[in-house]
């Protein structure tokens, strides 16, 4: 799947953790795109925004 137009960003918490820290891109219809910030150019993960909303609400215990 293309990501063409993703606007990527970091968490502001993401400083300080030596680069390593995930991307994500949610201003697609559709789709939302996740990539490691150390390799912007390599492979993309591709969720459901239903599936990324679960996901984070499940880390950040408020699910």
């Amino acid at each position: 799947m293309e990501l063409n137009g993703a606007r990527w960003r970091k968490s502001s918490r993401s400083s300080g953790n030596g680069g390593a820290c995930v991307e994500v891109a949610d201003n697609l219809p559709g789709v939302v795109g996740v990539r490691d910030s150390k390799d912007p150019t390599g492979p993309a993960l591709v969720f459901a925004p239903a599936a990324w909303r679960a996901f984070v609400a499940r880390v950040a215990g408020r699910d």
